[in-house]
């Protein structure tokens, strides 16, 4: 299965979210930390461990980054 997570910059720090699980968002004044962040919400949305997780940078658009998270469910 694959989701994309998209990060976006903001004045006071970054958002991460993956659109397709609703309610699916974070925030962190670092983009590590928003992804880390992120990536435990879709472990507990999905009931798996964040070690199941593969990602990878998919483009860089303006203050968006949009990367995909690859498991097997």
């Amino acid at each position: 299965m694959v989701l994309t997570m998209i990060v976006t910059k903001t004045d006071d720090g970054f958002t991460g979210e993956v659109p397709s699980l609703k309610g699916c968002e974070s925030w962190a004044h670092e983009e590590d930390v928003a992804i880390d962040k992120t990536l435990d919400l879709v472990a507990f949305y999905l009931k798996l461990p964040v070690a199941h997780f593969a990602m990878d940078k998919l483009r860089k658009e303006k203050n968006k980054t949009f990367y995909k998270i690859v498991f097997n469910k």
